[in-house]
């Protein structure tokens, strides 16, 4: 997959960076079906089905069902842990020719800790790791203190074969919070979620460009990526921010938009719904995904 930007500066038709003011509902619906034609940089890849959760053990026929359908419209996916089935996520992208981000699932369990990390470095070490990320979300959730996730990152980065970058995913201000970390990393791995800030989807764009730049600033001109972004489709509002399918479809478009034009790497959350999440973020944790739970295109 390449990001066509000369098509899409022409579809869109303006140089402002709003990109679908002015937009009929059908050429809205029309951006979107050619960006899925001509596939994105990278999408979280959701591995639970309904009925299913983190913990489950997961059949490599099913990761290679969704990997088959996101195939054509991705050239990365980013994967979130190296066990309970994770693991089968980055070999079967790179049999399919797509890159992969691998995440160690780190939290306050030092057994569970230790799986993920010798996990990530041994499928680092069999070639099926283009990024490396220890932890994702800690210091937000405050599992680990700052002190031992760099004893991580120092372990993996000494462990793996040289020229994987490593970084750490967390939201986009704990890279200006923390140097420490921040100066570790190979790479900046930001979280940007407008919504969760209950920012209106008006301004949703301008909002995620200022925590993306606010974490590169912090990086000091290391690579930064958006390893998270997404607009839910259904549930309940935050302040401005309103979940719909309207909403949602807008937002893609104009992420993807941004993404090609201005080649800022993006994963976007998620491909799937994902029923499990209702219990942790309540009804509208469920509907992130490009695809519904059925694995049917939403839009």
């Amino acid at each position: 997959m390449s990001f066509r930007k000369e098509r899409y500066l022409s579809i869109s038709g303006i140089d402002s960076e709003n990109y679908i003011v002015g937009k009929t509902d059908e050429e809205i619906k029309n951006l979107f079906l050619e960006i899925m034609q001509n596939g994105i940089h990278g999408y979280c890849f959701s591995l639970y089905e309904d009925g299913q959760k983190p913990g489950d053990i997961i059949s490599e026929q099913q990761v290679r069902r969704r990997m088959e359908i996101l195939r054509p419209h991705t050239r990365w996916v980013r994967s979130f842990s190296c066990t309970e089935g994770n693991e089968i996520i980055p070999r079967i992208a790179k049999e399919y020719g797509i890159k992969t981000l691998v995440g160690a699932w780190l939290g306050n369990d030092p057994e569970v800790n230790k799986r993920e990390i010798e996990g990530l470095i041994k499928l680092a070490k069999e070639e099926m790791v283009d990024i490396a990320a220890v932890g994702n979300e800690v210091m937000y959730r405050k599992d680990l203190t700052e002190e031992e996730l760099l004893d991580f990152i120092v372990q993996v980065k000494k462990e793996i074969p040289e020229g994987i970058p490593v970084g750490y995913v967390d939201a986009y201000y704990e890279f200006s919070h923390r140097p420490k970390i921040t100066e570790l990393c190979d790479v900046v791995l930001c979280n940007c979620y407008p919504y969760w800030e209950g920012c209106n989807y008006e301004n949703s764009l301008d909002y995620m460009k200022q925590m993306y730049y606010q974490a590169k600033a912090a990086g000091n001109g290391k690579k930064t990526i958006i390893t998270e972004t997404g607009w839910p489709s259904k549930g309940e509002s935050l302040k401005g921010a309103i979940p719909s399918p309207n909403n949602a479809l807008q937002y893609f478009v104009n992420t993807q938009l941004w993404s090609a034009n201005d080649m800022i790497p993006i994963f976007y959350f998620s491909s799937f719904d994902e029923s499990w999440k209702v219990g942790a973020e309540g009804e509208v944790g469920a509907y992130w995904g490009i695809w519904d739970k059925d694995e049917k295109l939403k839009y």
